[in-house]
């Protein structure tokens, strides 16, 4: 995309909300209540909202029933779904529409009762006729095909699998808000039981409650509010397919298009980056993600993330929450690595902070490998 209002747009208030187990609340209560925490740490109230970017997961026309819930009547609504991406691509529009004057605090939230709702992952996807006769479980057995086909083609091992898992974990374990935070070793997730070779239950996504949410401004307006300003240089999106059988590529997902061009917007390379936010939903994502935003060649993810190299300690903090493996996953986790990317680079993270982080990617995934988005932020001295 030519023409990116590069850091003319910033995030000012970003919170999370029932991160686990929620019980007695909806999906829309869980977005409310993270939407006015985020307002609050912005200093600003639903009255200030002229733009709500929402994708509840079973209300289809959320833009409209979320707005009533807050009892606000924005200038915009949308309502984009592309999974667990949306998010990034929302905040993509929302810099362009801020920037072009049709709106001046845009919020971005989602919020989902999975765990205790349903108990369950819970999937907007209907069956495909053509997969469907094969029997692939879904979500887990798309992403096991391109496990198994990474593995096939490069050489990738179960153990550099399971290093993703241990390095999430490790992270987790600083993170009071964490899910799970009890230590976890190489082999406990190469003995956990199977669930789509070559994935087993370890290297598999949470299915908890929560919800998320931030607010957007312009970069004017946005040095008169409570939080130091978080920066967008950059957003994009690609998609290539959105069944597993029509993929391209069972190694190279569309994050090769959105990492480069989200970069070059921001004018950063990923050499820059000093904290690194990728949709872990299984073990496999973050080794294609790496691979294919540039952190490493193609065929190398596995051997990149060997020896804690994305673990506390190491040279490249990636999931500095403990992401979607231990800290959260309410059915679509993209809203969380844009939180985690602004406490990062706010300086707020506690235990688990980053020391000295300027420069942000948040990376988010949707469907099955199907729709890929990059956003780079940056604090308002980086920029």
């Amino acid at each position: 995309m030519t023409g990116f209002p590069r850091a003319k747009t910033a995030i000012v208030g970003a919170a999370t909300f029932g991160m686990g187990e929620a019980p007695g609340l909806s999906s829309t209560d869980l977005a409310g209540q993270a939407t006015v925490r985020a307002l609050a740490d912005a200093g600003l109230s639903l009255g200030d909202v002229d733009a709500l970017f929402i994708a509840l997961p079973s209300e289809p026309l959320s833009g409209l029933s979320f707005a009533q819930y807050l009892g606000i009547e924005p200038a915009i609504t949308e309502n984009n779904r592309s999974g667990g991406s949306s998010f990034q691509t929302h905040v993509m529009f929302a810099a362009l529409a801020l920037d072009a004057g049709l709106c001046n605090c845009a919020v971005i939230a989602y919020g989902s009762n999975q765990r205790t709702g349903t108990g369950k992952l819970v999937s907007a996807a209907a069956p495909d006729p053509y997969e469907a006769p094969y029997g692939l479980r879904l979500p887990v057995g798309a992403y096991a095909l391109a496990a198994a086909r990474h593995m096939h083609d490069y050489g990738t091992r179960p153990e550099q699998l399971a290093e993703v898992a241990v390095a999430a974990r490790g992270w987790a374990a600083l993170n009071p808000d964490a899910f799970l935070r009890d230590p976890l070793s190489v082999d406990d997730v190469l003995s956990a039981r199977r669930v789509c070779d070559p994935l087993g239950l370890l290297d598999c996504c949470l299915v908890t409650d929560g919800a998320a949410a931030i607010v957007m401004t312009r970069s004017d307006r946005a040095r008169d509010l409570r939080q130091p300003q978080i920066a967008v240089l950059g957003a994009a999106q690609a998609t290539t397919h959105f069944n597993i059988s029509s993929m391209p590529d069972l190694t190279t997902t569309a994050a090769a298009r959105s990492g480069p061009a989200a970069m070059a917007q921001a004018g950063i390379t990923p050499n820059d980056v000093d904290v690194l936010q990728l949709y872990d939903a299984f073990t496999i994502n973050p080794i294609l993600f790496l691979e294919d935003l540039g952190f490493c060649k193609k065929g190398e993810g596995g051997s990149f993330v060997e020896g804690g190299r994305i673990a506390p300690s190491g040279a490249l903090p990636v999931n500095t929450n403990g992401g979607g493996l231990s800290c959260v996953h309410p059915g679509m986790y993209g809203l969380f690595t844009l939180v985690e990317s602004v406490v990062q680079l706010r300086g707020q993270a506690g235990a688990r902070q980053v020391e000295g982080a300027q420069i942000a990617v948040s990376h988010a995934n949707g469907g099955f490998l199907s729709s890929q988005a990059t956003v780079v932020l940056a604090t308002e001295d980086a920029a």
